[in-house]
């Protein structure tokens, strides 16, 4: 993901977003963006005890600059049910490029 001229690996983000103790599972995918080209745009799925509320994406946000470079957080999180995956549990990365375009329209 080039996102304002740095590039960003998803699975990167996404690793450093599975340390949260909030945080089940997650995807994170390249939104486009007029402004940076692509903004880095995280689905997320929340463990049962948690709420996906503005405290909560804020503190992912938080999570994710503390423990990788500030420009690589996330710009939006999406609190989902669960994340499209194959018949084998591969995460389906085209799908969610999709709904973020579907969504963001």
């Amino acid at each position: 993901i080039i996102t304002a001229g740095y590039n960003v690996a998803g699975p990167e983000v996404e690793a450093a977003l599975l340390q949260h103790p909030a945080v089940a599972e997650c995807g994170v995918v390249g939104r486009p963006d007029d402004e940076r080209g692509m903004l880095i745009l995280a689905f997320v799925v929340l463990k049962p005890d948690q709420n996906g509320d503005a405290t909560q994406v804020k503190a992912l946000q938080d999570h994710v600059k503390h423990t990788l470079a500030p420009y690589k957080y996330p710009r939006e999180i999406r609190f989902v049910t669960s994340l499209p995956r194959t018949e084998t549990g591969k995460l389906q990365r085209f799908a969610l490029r999709k709904l973020a375009l579907e969504t963001s329209s």
